[in-house]
């Protein structure tokens, strides 16, 4: 735990042409691609800044894009990647979200090659819903457990080698995994915990007030296709 004052993550470029600088911090990057899920990594973004700002997470956190040009997220939002795949240093732990742009990325040698390079020297790969499938695409779900979005978990047990797991998030190694779209900020504080202990997660969720309502609403946990974890709750 900090005790000292509070350090923002990194959002600002440096000379050098426009690129990052390294320094001597962690760096933490989320990737967006068009017809990304919002939440997907905006959830995840605002728990990792959390964690940088009041609890010494990783320093520098970038949105990584295959350029700097806007993206159009899948429910319109648009969205300017700080850092390009060219400039992008190397990573200590990359989060890759889903959304229906995945089934075109999946086919997009550039970000797979991407993603696979980054994660030779990451301590961690994190993906989000249906971001597994990028995950699986660059090589790194072969014999892995792993979950995604409740709707693709079919899909996912259809590419034959992925142990896959109904529940609301899944580590196995250095790969974590999570459900649908709010699963990631659960994913973002069980990686924290792991990392930095359970009172800095407990303090990133005290700070974001994550407590979700218990209430369930419409029936809907008794769904045909609800996940295993929704349906034991």
């Amino acid at each position: 735990m900090s005790t000292g004052r509070p350090r923002l993550c990194s959002g600002s470029v440096t000379g050098n042409g426009g690129r990052y600088a390294q320094g001597a911090g962690m760096n933490f990057g989320i990737l967006v691609f068009d017809g990304v899920e919002e939440l997907d990594f905006v959830g995840p973004w605002e728990i990792l800044k959390i964690w940088s700002k009041i609890a010494d997470g990783p320093e520098n956190c970038f949105i990584v894009g295959e350029s700097q040009t806007a993206i159009s997220c899948a429910r319109g939002l648009s969205v300017n990647p700080q850092i390009s795949f060219e400039d992008c240093p190397k990573l200590d732990y990359l989060l890759v979200p889903g959304g229906q742009g995945t089934r075109k990325e999946v086919q997009n040698r550039v970000l797979l090659e991407f993603v696979e390079s980054q994660a030779r020297h990451c301590q961690a790969v994190l993906s989000v819903c249906t971001g597994a499938f990028i995950l699986h695409a660059a090589g790194l779900l072969a014999d892995k457990k792993a979950t995604t979005h409740w709707a693709s978990l079919g899909r996912l047990r259809d590419l034959g080698n992925v142990e896959v797991m109904e529940k609301r998030f899944v580590r196995d190694g250095n790969i974590w995994t999570s459900a649908g779209v709010s699963a990631g900020i659960d994913l973002m504080l069980a990686f924290i915990a792991s990392r930095a202990g359970d009172e800095v997660a407990g303090q990133v969720q005290f700070n974001s007030e994550y407590y979700p309502a218990s209430t369930n609403y419409g029936g809907f946990e008794l769904h045909p296709d609800a996940p295993a974890y929704l349906k034991h709750s």
